[in-house]
């Protein structure tokens, strides 16, 4: 993917998007919401100072679509930038599109996922052992559970044989039981952006990319849009123990969200996203491996407005909003480095999720210990606004 256009959304003229640059401006540096009309992109930050607060808006569309703002220049010359290799210097790059959202997951909502955990969770972690142990999964519960409807009484009966035959699992429950796993990815201001890198645990042997959908949610639940996602995951850690979903899950870098938000209108609803097929391109810079997958939408087990209801309600507010990750159905088995041993990353792999109608996600693989450190919180933030004479600090 060299050409720049391939990394925006196909319709980029009707597309209306949101996002966060790091820039300096006469008043000092930091970050400003930008959005993008028509390929151009202007800088809001003086009507809006947080995406956040933009979202929280009654009419976020119009107020992306009106507001003033200071022009950038073409989108085009902002990701060509933000992919460059040196990311220095005065000149904006683009940063993940939230700030002060909470960041949730969800996990198993593809039958494909589904038996990936299943095989995680009785290799314990040791992928030598997933080929052996997924053709035994596979044997008993088959390769297609995309007809089965979570918490259906067809799925309470799958349960029941399952159980019969010792081959229920914590994530069948998830997959087709009433309740979604919905977790805690990372933390407001966490996540990084495109052209980024991405962090691994040092600990973990067997990891992967997981490429989504995010979609952005106000406070009072309404979907406004969605952007691109890479859940960072780690195979090993969570395939010892489920408990270990934290370590697993948040670490520095490994959370990824860009290249935009893109707000719904006439032209991209919540139904593009039921139909949106997601790619997936890992390219190794040891090794030459390439990888290639797919994930189409249609085939998620729950429909994206109900993991936003069971993510948030009566039972849970999010007063700043969240940003909600869909789940994957791909999970690589792609071998690399040995027969039978499946896909695992290597550091300074390339990875590139892309959707037509959101463009590209690309980030570098390093080690989270290795990577910037993550120091530029909600605290920081609001130090930043304020000395920059946008907020008031008490």
């Amino acid at each position: 993917m060299t050409d720049i256009a391939n990394y925006l959304p196909h319709d980029l003229e009707h597309a209306t998007l949101v996002g966060r640059v790091w820039r300096t401006t006469a008043n000092g540096e930091g970050p400003s919401v930008v959005v993008v009309r028509n390929g151009v992109v202007f800088d809001i930050t003086e009507a809006v100072r947080t995406v956040s607060d933009l979202f929280e808006h009654p009419d976020a569309l119009a107020v992306a679509r009106q507001a003033p703002g200071e022009d950038l220049g073409r989108v085009e010359v902002l990701v060509e930038r933000s992919l460059a290799a040196d990311r220095a210097g005065n000149a904006p790059t683009l940063l993940a599109p939230n700030d002060l959202q909470a960041i949730k997951a969800c996990g198993v909502t593809f039958a494909v996922s589904l038996i990936e955990r299943v095989i995680e969770e009785q290799a314990g972690g040791d992928p030598a052992k997933a080929r052996d142990v997924r053709e035994s999964i596979v044997g008993v519960v088959g390769s297609d559970l995309s007809k089965i409807k979570p918490g259906s009484d067809a799925a309470m009966r799958l349960k029941e044989e399952l159980q019969r035959r010792g081959a229920w699992s914590q994530y069948m429950e998830v997959g087709i039981g009433p309740d979604a796993e919905v977790f805690s990815k990372s933390q407001p201001m966490s996540a990084v952006g495109f052209g980024a890198d991405v962090g691994l645990h040092p600990a973990s042997r067997w990891n992967n990319p997981e490429p989504e959908i995010v979609l952005a949610v106000s406070s009072a639940g309404h979907v406004v849009g969605a952007a691109l996602g890479n859940d960072v995951n780690l195979r090993d850690i969570e395939g010892r123990s489920a408990l270990l979903l934290g370590k697993c899950k948040d670490n520095n870098g490994s959370c990824a969200i860009g290249p935009f938000v893109r707000l719904f209108d006439e032209h991209f609803t919540i139904d593009t996203i039921r139909t949106t097929q997601v790619s997936l391109r890992v390219e190794g810079a040891d090794d030459g491996f390439t990888l290639d997958g797919v994930s189409h939408m249609s085939e998620i087990s729950r429909d994206p407005l109900d993991l936003v209801a069971q993510t948030c309600g009566p039972h849970h507010q999010y007063p700043d909003g969240f940003m909600l990750f869909l789940g994957t159905m791909f999970s690589p088995i792609k071998d690399r480095d040995a027969p039978g041993a499946g896909f695992t990353h290597h550091l300074g792999d390339r990875v590139t999720i892309s959707a037509p109608p959101l463009g590209a996600l690309v980030n570098t693989v390093r080690l989270s210990t290795e990577i910037a450190p993550w120091t530029f919180g909600v605290r920081a933030l609001y130090r930043n606004l304020a000395a920059r004479g946008l907020v008031r600090q008490d």
